[in-house]
């Protein structure tokens, strides 16, 4: 399987609570919702809760890594445990699609233990100077290659990055 980590980010690199004003206040962080000025994709209406009813209605298996979850209660649901690269190591080499990753500490692991296949980012032309960072100091370096983008009439680009080859293309 493809791991691949998808991603509403600003021009500065912040990803923290693009989706409501109150999604995600950690560090006093003032500027919650900020994506939704430029949102051509999502309804913006009760946003949270049309998430939660897509994850509990597919099909597919989904995996969760968390430090405080001990069950998880949506169908074909799994956690991924206390040793997260080796079960996502496993997984990646099982035949199939892909894994979609989101959340910065689970991306930042993941980049560490060079298991991230593509990078998605929904890049918003927005500047906001504090937030969490998809890529914070201390993330692995790496050599990505634009395979595809896309502008949106907003003026948010979706570009898909994957692994540069060894030969540096």
């Amino acid at each position: 399987m493809k791991i691949v980590v998808q991603a509403f980010i600003t021009l500065d690199g912040v990803v923290q609570a693009g989706g409501g004003p109150d999604e995600d206040r950690e560090g006093g962080f003032a500027h919650g919702g900020w994506m939704m000025d430029y949102d051509e994709q999502m309804d913006k209406v009760d946003e949270g809760r049309k998430i939660i009813e897509e994850w509990e209605s597919r099909t597919e298996a989904q995996y969760f890594a968390s430090r405080t979850l001990t069950t998880v209660g949506w169908k074909n649901s799994h956690l991924l445990g206390p040793g997260v690269p080796a079960a996502v190591r496993k997984l990646r080499a099982e035949p199939g699609g892909e894994i979609r990753v989101w959340g910065t500490e689970l991306v930042k692991t993941l980049a560490q233990h060079d298991l991230v296949d593509e990078y998605r980012l929904a890049v918003y032309p927005l500047v906001l100077g504090s937030g969490k960072k998809l890529f914070s100091d201390g993330f692995a370096p790496a050599r990505l290659t634009l395979v595809e983008t896309r502008a949106l009439r907003s003026g948010v680009l979706i570009n898909s990055y994957q692994r540069a080859e060894a030969d540096g293309t």
